[in-house]
């Protein structure tokens, strides 16, 4: 696989407690992406923030990886449905770090035996950049999955 570089933009307007800022993707995917503190931290309001953007990222690998997974097993999936969540926490010293990934895979799958699943979601973990980046930075992760 080549070498892969993606950038976004960030804007930001006032003081952390009461500024607002936006987020754009230099693809044209999605532009001026609102968020704020408020936001972040209590309720969404319609406004992103840093950890769900690292949630569908991280959703999004794992949803790509599980896809490989499958299809080298001779099973290509019909439809993969993942969600992911994201924790951050205040951990000792007072600092707040991302401490778990809770990743939740529902897959529709013609001739796969269910037994065979887990270990195809341990190799898609092992094989999504965001897993070891996030298990390199001493976060929990917890990938589990079903058939549909």
């Amino acid at each position: 696989m080549p070498r892969i570089e993606r950038t976004a933009e960030i804007g930001w307007d006032g003081n952390v407690a009461r500024g607002v800022g936006t987020i754009t993707g230099d693809t044209g995917a999605f532009s001026g992406l609102p968020f704020s503190l408020p936001t972040r931290i209590g309720r969404a309001e319609g406004k992103t923030s840093p950890e769900e953007l690292l949630a569908a990222a991280h959703g999004g690998c794992i949803t790509m990886s599980l896809a490989s997974e499958l299809t080298q097993a001779g099973t290509p999936p019909g439809r993969v449905d993942v969600t992911c969540r994201i924790v951050m926490d205040e951990v000792e010293g007072g600092n707040h770090e991302i401490v778990a990934s809770y990743v939740e895979a529902v897959v529709s799958v013609d001739g796969l035996d269910p037994d065979d699943l887990p270990g195809l979601l341990a190799k898609a973990d092992e094989g999504c950049p965001f897993s070891r980046l996030l298990r390199r930075a001493g976060a929990e992760l917890h990938v589990t999955g079903r058939t549909a």
